[in-house]
């Protein structure tokens, strides 16, 4: 039996970038393409070490091991139920692809006479099959509302302090903040604070304000722009949140005024 060892290093290295591309996409993780194709390359380089051979069990953690480390390294680590979320979904999707690829296949590769059933020999495009079972398991995601519901007030944004220092975060827009300076009427953003450690920030603004069990000062900053789907707001404040945000992967949540404001 021939193997081709740069087919079988292609084949899985577009199987494990559409993976990570499905879970970036539907997760609105919004990762860098840098990231998704470095956690390919890694993952289809590991699948050498499968052709030695090894136990039932050590195959099932060495591929378990495998898979988290694709994860951390395509998404990072921010907490263990954003990384549990992840995994879930890298699986799911691994599933669909995978018995999608399984039922395509045979379908195309066999040919019968009556109740007999034979290899034809012809194997479906592995590109084509991939592509199909994407497209499958997108249709198939997206029609569940929650899912939809739950993300699609994700947004990439760019917060820039000046016109060369800037950061990018991962927003959520939470409808029910109404939070603004009572003096300047500006839209406030919360921001986690451990997005602005490396940014060199002076002149805060200490703004008054009351939740339903707590009351105080909130720390803020101005900027000089924020950037959304390529649309931006000059007038809001950054506020800085010293808890930290109980929404999968946010690092920033902004208002329904933010996004009104964008031109």
């Amino acid at each position: 039996m021939k193997i081709y060892i740069d087919l079988v290093f292609i084949v899985n290295f577009i199987f494990d970038l559409i993976l990570l591309i499905s879970v970036n996409y539907i997760l609105r993780r919004n990762v860098r393409w840098s990231r998704l194709i470095l956690s390919s390359l890694f993952g289809s380089l590991t699948i050498f070490v499968l052709f030695f051979k090894m136990s039932r069990l050590v195959l099932i953690i060495y591929k378990t091991i495998i898979a988290i480390l694709m994860i951390l390294i395509g998404f990072g680590y921010k907490n263990f139920n954003y990384l549990k979320k992840n995994i879930t979904y890298f699986y799911l999707v691994s599933m669909l692809l995978g018995g999608g690829i399984y039922f395509l296949n045979s379908q195309f590769s066999y040919t019968n006479k009556g109740l007999v059933f034979n290899n034809s020999g012809l194997k479906f495009s592995y590109l084509i099959v991939i592509c199909i079972s994407l497209l499958i398991y997108l249709k198939y995601m997206f029609s569940f509302k929650d899912l939809k519901n739950n993300y699609s007030n994700y947004y990439k944004c760019k917060i820039y302090f000046d016109k060369r220092n800037y950061i990018e975060v991962n927003a959520f827009l939470d409808t029910g903040n109404k939070l603004k300076d009572p003096y300047s009427r500006k839209s406030i953003i919360l921001l986690d604070k451990n997005k602005i450690s490396d940014i060199n920030i002076r002149s805060p603004i200490y703004v008054p304000y009351n939740s339903l069990n707590n009351h105080g000062l909130l720390t803020c900053f101005k900027a000089l722009r924020l950037e959304i789907n390529g649309k931006s707001i000059d007038k809001f404040l950054v506020g800085i949140s010293q808890e930290k945000f109980f929404i999968d992967g946010i690092d920033c949540i902004i208002s329904s005024s933010i996004m009104e404001g964008l031109k």
